[in-house]
């Protein structure tokens, strides 16, 4: 074990408290500590950014460590090397004397190792009789020893963040890659969306990165390119869903045309302008010939001289009340979910309208009984009604269903809701109507 004597520096070096403290840490070692000299020479190369030295610094670290004559450091041995200057500046690959001494200055200034220096400041070793040391002025390396634990906590986290930076390196690099050719096939395939925008945010992104890139200057990047990649990946994802429900609902229109031929000329009130739902036109409709449908919308039936009017259900079974128009005027929200964020067409209409079916967790047989009821196109109209008036319904699907119901014992009308739409949105719609 070292001696616990204070020892001042020779010549005109002054002493500090500084120093003196970093002497007597360095005299504190836990008993039986050890370290293989070489591992915790590594530990030290590991967290010198940590410990303030320089890569020079460890040379002459690394040429003290040779001058020990065993690989075990243990404090109960003694732990002071003392060689010339000559034979260290040789084992620190011939580094000049003034750049040997500047490097055991930051060694020590570092807390790494100590002096301990002679009467005349030289650098020896008094033997006894039988060839051990008795007194030994130079170098202490019992400062690394002591600070070994706190060395390799150092060292091991220094190689954590290097691993999580080489880590956020990987996955920025990917990101880039992943938006570069995302972008590329979204636009090469036309899908809809503001790709120009993104590519130039993209780049300015990357025009952020540093040459020296560190956990804390490349976390803010890579969240902001991952966010893209995100946004981009919506897109591509939400334009799939509309292309797949597109198919979906043409299918379902086949499944009611096919499945309704007996009923193709019937026909069920659908619009009033009154309360309730009138009944007596029921025995002319059912002697009248077959109502053929109109491409632009309403196919009427008067009720002798008054002037109320009821949408009939046309040869494919749809009820086109109102015009797309009108519908689109009194629920604009259904618009956000059509093909290219909009409506310009009853198809794009209903093809919203199933987009919007599974984002209120309508079921699938519930919109298929809504549309074989109504008519497709009405179905997609009242599925643009409840999600205008999303607020105010608890239960899209139990809602649909009621309608449904309604729908087929003839109590549905389809214009009230429309109507009520229109006015809330419009005060002169609403002096209109009343």
């Amino acid at each position: 074990m070292e001696s616990e004597y204070v020892t001042t520096p020779f010549g005109r070096r002054p002493m500090s408290l500084a120093l003196l403290l970093k002497q007597r840490r360095g005299e504190a070692i836990a008993a039986g500590t050890t370290r293989n000299k070489w591992k915790l020479f590594r530990s030290v190369c590991e967290a010198r950014a940590g410990l303030g030295v320089t890569d020079r610094a460890l040379t002459v670290l690394d040429a003290l460590l040779t001058f020990y004559p065993e690989d075990e450091l243990s404090g109960e041995k003694p732990l002071v090397v003392f060689p010339s200057n000559a034979q260290l500046s040789l084992r620190a690959r011939g580094m000049a004397p003034a750049t040997l001494r500047r490097h055991l200055a930051v060694l020590v200034e570092a807390g790494l190792i100590s002096r301990k220096d002679s009467p005349n400041g030289k650098r020896y070793v008094r033997r006894r009789r039988e060839g051990g040391i008795d007194e030994a002025y130079g170098f202490s390396l019992a400062p690394l020893l002591a600070r070994a634990g706190e060395i390799e906590t150092i060292a091991v986290g220094i190689a954590a963040d290097r691993q999580m930076l080489r880590g956020m390196k990987e996955r920025l690099t990917i990101c880039r890659r992943d938006i570069t050719k995302l972008l590329a096939a979204a636009v090469e395939e036309a899908i809809p969306g503001d790709w120009e925008r993104m590519s130039l945010m993209f780049q300015t992104i990357l025009q952020r990165i540093p040459r020296a890139a560190t956990i804390e200057n490349l976390m803010p990047i890579l969240e902001e390119v991952e966010a893209i990649r995100e946004d981009i990946v919506n897109l591509l994802e939400l334009h799939e869903k509309m292309q797949m429900a597109s198919t979906s609902e043409s299918q379902i229109e086949r499944h009611i045309q096919n499945s309704h031929t007996e009923s193709l000329s019937e026909s069920e009130p659908g619009l009033e302008t009154g309360q309730g739902t009138t009944t007596a036109g029921q025995a002319d409709r059912d002697q009248q010939p077959e109502t053929k449908p109109h491409d632009g919308g309403l196919n009427a039936h008067t009720n002798g001289g008054e002037g109320s009017g009821f949408a009939v259900r046309s040869r494919a079974g749809e009820l086109k009340s109102f015009p797309l128009a009108t519908v689109l005027q009194a629920c604009p929200d259904i618009a956000d979910y059509g093909p290219g964020g909009r409506i310009g067409s009853w198809r794009d209409l209903t093809t919203a309208a199933i987009v919007v079916r599974s984002m209120l967790a309508v079921s699938p047989s519930a919109y298929e009984a809504a549309a074989s009821v109504m008519g497709p196109e009405t179905a997609a109209t009242v599925m643009a009604c409840i999600l205008q008036r999303g607020g105010c319904i608890n239960s899209a699907g139990g809602y649909l269903r009621d309608l449904t119901r309604r729908a087929e014992e003839g109590e549905f009308a389809l214009g009230p809701m429309l109507m009520a739409l229109l006015r809330a949105k419009s005060p002169a719609v609403s002096r209109a109507g009343t």
